[in-house]
């Protein structure tokens, strides 16, 4: 059973089928057709729908894509669609200023676009911000307008925001979904078909011990692809959603530990404050729809060779935290990954924690994402460069790529030429040539084998650059 808000109408489900999507939950037994679907794998952001959730004594409104999200993750949540906005046959403000900017043509997007507005409106902090605003929307595509109006309406609408239905009844929303809370271990299941939502590590542990054939799940933004692109049934899984102390960010004087299933954008922050292009990367990390949904231990459990965070954690030389019932072990997270989509996870063993050192004064860290696009788009190439630099010397260096091989790996042939050598020209062009010694990438649809060990010596050139000109150049970076 889970239970949840639907605007402000408390709902009991019983008997729901764990593989239904909250898109096709509003769109069938709900019968709320406004959440439109376009792609259904997260890309188009037509499906977007908010979920509120108690954050201290406020709601917190996060943006999700409900193509990718299944109905367990409303649990003790608000869901608030397209139908929920107008009020006392008022439209929204974020409604009527699409309509007065002119903001919709075909308008099989503008459901999406609105409450990824709504959602910006209710958790700006100030006025207008034009690049808080451009994260924001950067989720949501339309083939009709050229944007230009709906940013006029995003501007507007912040701007000129006043109290609405939802501010008027938050105290006493929060004050319901308090009371909702989940307080056990819940389970939802129809038929053959089960999820079952733990509240805390040991009880994660227990059950994933008894059905070590069950398919954890928590943002679901990759997950979710296999019911919703390929048309399989995932008969048993376990929502870890509601595990607190695996969304913990926890600082020490050495390292930063994160719980796996922390999203993406709650991780920010901390990752930013200690290196800001881990920062600058994390925010061309899909959309803000999946950053919200996707977590960092998933991005690293589903051990894609193009996942953007394991090679920048890598070259941190970050360790993972692995339990297996009782039982946890420390593994670097470079030996985490053996081959392609073969990881050194046992059977019953999940990700608990990543370890990330924190940055001591002679470190160096860059990171560079190589895409077709700016936003919301996959690495051809992801570099990262951690280098300990002392009296123009390179004492120690970690280089990590991703994108290079069917592994996300150490340069360990262009790190054994930087390693105790002088940072200049003559040792840059000596280890951009032992990175053909490291990698021998594919081909694929994004970038030929070529291009990529060009671009992998490049990002090391542009790293040396920056080190000579660190306000000269631009860290993250985008290839059209």
């Amino acid at each position: 059973m889970i239970q949840f808000l639907l605007n402000r109408e408390l709902r009991t489900e019983y008997a729901l089928d764990p593989n239904l999507t909250v898109l096709n939950y509003l769109r069938g037994p709900l019968g709320r057709p406004g959440t439109k679907e376009g792609c259904a794998s997260g890309d188009c952001g037509a499906c977007t729908v908010v979920l509120g959730e108690v954050d201290g004594e406020r709601i917190r409104y996060r943006t999700v894509n409900a193509c990718l999200t299944f109905v367990s993750a409303l649990h003790g949540r608000q869901l608030i669609s397209i139908e929920d906005l107008k009020h006392r046959g008022r439209l929204h403000t974020v409604q009527q200023t699409m309509v007065d900017c002119h903001g919709s043509q075909c308008g099989f997007c503008t459901p999406g676009f609105v409450m990824s507005l709504f959602a910006l409106q209710k958790n700006r902090v100030g006025g207008y911000d034009h690049h808080e605003t451009l994260e924001a929307l950067a989720g949501n595509l339309c083939r009709c307008t050229g944007y230009r109006p709906i940013l006029a309406a995003a501007e507007q609408a912040c701007r000129d925001a006043a109290p609405d239905q939802f501010d008027a009844a938050e105290a006493e929303t929060l004050a319901r979904l308090k009371a909702i809370a989940p307080r056990e271990t819940a389970e939802l299941q129809r038929d053959d078909k089960r999820c079952q939502v733990p509240l805390t590590v040991a009880d994660l542990a227990e059950l994933y011990a008894a059905n070590p054939q069950a398919r954890l799940l928590a943002g679901g933004t990759d997950l979710a692809l296999e019911v919703t692109q390929f048309h399989r049934t995932l008969p048993a899984m376990i929502y870890v959603g509601h595990v607190a102390d695996m969304k913990r960010i926890e600082a020490f004087d050495d390292r930063l530990e994160i719980g796996a299933a922390t999203p993406l954008s709650d991780c920010y922050a901390a990752l930013a404050a200690e290196y800001p292009d881990f920062g600058e990367l994390l925010n061309r990390f899909a959309s803000l729809q999946i950053r919200n949904q996707g977590t960092l231990g998933g991005n690293i459990g589903n051990a894609s060779p193009i996942g953007d965070s394991p090679p920048l954690l890598i070259a941190l030389g970050a360790r993972l935290v692995l339990r297996r019932g009782a039982e946890r072990r420390s593994l670097p997270l470079e030996d985490y990954f053996i081959d392609y989509k073969v990881t050194a996870r046992q059977e019953g063993e999940f990700i608990e924690k990543i370890v990330v050192p924190r940055c001591p004064p002679q470190r160096t860290f860059r990171a560079y994402k190589v895409s077709k696009r700016l936003d919301d788009d996959i690495s051809a190439v992801c570099a990262a460069f951690s280098l300990d630099l002392v009296d123009g010397a390179i004492r120690e260096a970690r280089i990590a790529y991703g994108g290079m091989a069917a592994i996300p790996k150490r340069a360990a042939a262009c790190e054994a030429v930087l390693n105790g050598a002088s940072a200049d020209v003559q040792t840059l062009e000596r280890a951009c040539e032992a990175l053909a010694q490291d990698f021998a990438p594919l081909s694929d649809f994004r970038a030929s084998k070529e291009y990529r060990l060009l671009v992998a010596q490049n990002l090391l050139r542009k790293c040396f650059l920056e080190l000579q000109r660190p306000q000269a150049e631009t860290r993250v970076t985008a290839h059209a």
